[in-house]
């Protein structure tokens, strides 16, 4: 019996390793910075009744632009492959950059999304074009907003303002995820998402434990 179980327990070890260790290209590394300290948006105009900001959240950051109806089967696969598993952690936030013009689109946009998703996590900004250009533009990105200043690639912004990516076996650097993509959104950006958790809960759990030895 104890023949068979050494085994059985030599045949599954390998396949067992492979398949946890080939679960995500970045689980045992941290997530690479591309770009470090873009433009903050703490003084833009927002839907809040607190300043918006990139500085201490994880931030999943979207350009919108004007057509936000040509974008709402991007959020929905957003909303339901990433924003939906992370909204309850206090240090995330979800932030849509909007011209200000598209204020009264955003409130019907929201609407619209209440009956299927939680949409008060969302955060709203609003800035002029050029404004807006300015934070785009410092995120550094090999990508371009279109003529109504959106794009369907959502971005990765850390507690520290820095763009984080993937160096990605197909495609290259890995600047934003693409919406339209549910299985980009569902492997990749959630993978990665979870590898920046992971990288500060351990900052904090060595924070925490120097704190103990003192």
């Amino acid at each position: 019996m104890k023949k068979f179980l050494v085994l059985g327990v030599l045949f599954l070890l390998p396949i067992v390793a492979y398949l946890f260790f080939s679960s995500g290209i970045n689980n045992f590394a941290k997530l690479p910075v591309l770009t470090e300290k873009v433009k903050d948006i703490r003084d833009l105009e927002n839907n809040r009744d607190t300043i918006v900001s990139f500085q201490n959240k994880i931030n999943i950051v979207a350009f919108f632009g004007n057509d936000l109806a040509a974008l709402k089967g991007n959020t929905f696969n957003l909303d339901k492959k990433i924003l939906e598993k992370f909204y309850k952690f206090d240090d995330f936030q979800f932030v849509i950059i909007l011209p200000k013009e598209a204020k009264p689109k955003a409130l019907q946009f929201v609407s619209e999304f209440n009956n299927i998703t939680n949409s008060d996590y969302w955060s709203f900004v609003y800035a002029e074009p050029s404004e807006i250009k300015d934070v785009f533009n410092s995120f550094k990105t090999n990508l371009e907003l279109d003529s109504n200043l959106q794009t369907p690639y959502v971005f990765i912004i850390d507690k520290d303002s820095n763009l984080r990516g993937r160096d990605d076996e197909e495609e290259g650097t890995l600047y934003g995820y693409d919406s339209r993509s549910v299985s980009e959104l569902g492997n990749k950006m959630n993978d990665d998402i979870k590898v920046i958790l992971a990288e500060y809960r351990l900052a904090l759990k060595k924070y925490n434990s120097k704190l103990n030895k003192k």
